[in-house]
């Protein structure tokens, strides 16, 4: 199958390319001038193209020379905390997409598979199910919500499968280095723990290698509607408190942690979960990795690198300080 894939470079879209060349596709990514290649390095199979997104002719142009069969797009600004420019997440999130979506149209796609966000929903008490009344809290979660109204619009109107992969809390190899479980990983290989925030903090964590299983099946299945819309988590809270635990258990840390080392951030919620019931009734999918397995598989992969591995990994980010995200 021939495939082209944004985003490639960051972390979820680094798994995901690696998976497709595994499987034996044709892989196509586009990335940004200057893009950073390190997620992708000792990785061959993979054709990249230098394009700018929001440059609508560009992108109608290299679609056109690729004419790709399957279309994954994970290309997106503001996932982060420290990224904060809104311009930038509504050039990225909605411009591009709106962009990238009207050139794969123009030439004709099997499957166009779209990254949504968790954050659409806002905090809400309850795991919300894919038709609850969306409520954004903030300039990422609204320019994501945009994106998913515009390919449920473009799937209705041309009767084509453009569905969309509503993300909870990714984690696995490849992870942007100053995220919590890094962080937990790094800090617990010398025996402590990270600066950390309240521990009733809740997040449903889903393991890279499901997350990468649910986007093969959004394309290769029928979709019940063309503009689907599915969660992706695991269907199960885990508090920041279970999982500085989970972390101790794993590497035999003897010191206690501190809370409160780190603020809590706006959007920190004590309940955020996925209802993931839909996704596993239309495509038949459900997490093979708990967060206890996830985890361990994940501290295996920082294992193979040495001293000077872990230390380039972590000069890998424009980000600030760790702490709990």
């Amino acid at each position: 199958m021939r495939v082209l894939i944004t985003g490639a470079t960051g972390f979820v879209g680094a798994n995901l390319a690696r998976r497709l060349v595994a499987d034996g596709h044709n892989v196509h990514a586009l990335v940004r001038p200057g893009y950073r290649r390190w997620r992708l390095e000792g990785l061959a199979g993979v054709e990249l193209h230098s394009v700018e997104l929001v440059d609508r002719e560009a992108t109608f142009r290299v679609v056109a020379g690729i004419r790709p069969e399957w279309v994954f797009h994970l290309a997106a600004s503001g996932a982060y905390s420290w990224q904060r420019d809104t311009g930038a997440m509504v050039a990225t999130n909605l411009t591009s997409l709106v962009n990238l979506l009207d050139a794969c149209s123009a030439v004709g796609f099997a499957a166009f598979v779209n990254t949504g966000s968790s954050s659409e929903y806002g905090c809400k008490d309850h795991p919300p199910t894919e038709d609850e009344w969306l409520d954004p809290n903030s300039s990422y979660a609204v320019t994501k919500a945009a994106a998913t109204h515009y390919c449920r619009f473009i799937a209705a109107r041309d009767q084509v499968p453009v569905p969309t992969l509503r993300l909870y809390s990714v984690y696995g190899p490849y992870e942007e280095p100053n995220r919590l479980l890094p962080q937990l990983i790094v800090h617990g290989r010398r025996g402590g723990y990270p600066p950390l925030a309240s521990p009733e903090i809740a997040r449903d964590y889903v393991y890279v290698d499901d997350v990468t299983e649910a986007y093969v099946r959004a394309a290769s299945q029928r979709v019940a509607e063309p503009g689907a819309v599915y969660n992706v988590g695991s269907g199960v809270q885990t508090s920041l408190g279970e999982m500085v635990a989970l972390a101790g258990e794993v590497f035999g840390v003897r010191t206690a942690p501190v809370w409160g080392g780190m603020a809590n951030r706006a959007w920190d919620t004590t309940v955020w979960v996925a209802n993931i019931d839909k996704i596993g009734r239309e495509l038949a999918w459900r997490p093979r990795f708990s967060v206890a397995e996830g985890f361990r598989a994940m501290a295996a992969w920082f294992a193979q690198l040495d001293d000077a591995g872990l230390e380039a990994y972590l000069g890998r980010t424009n980000a600030p300080s760790a702490g709990s995200s």
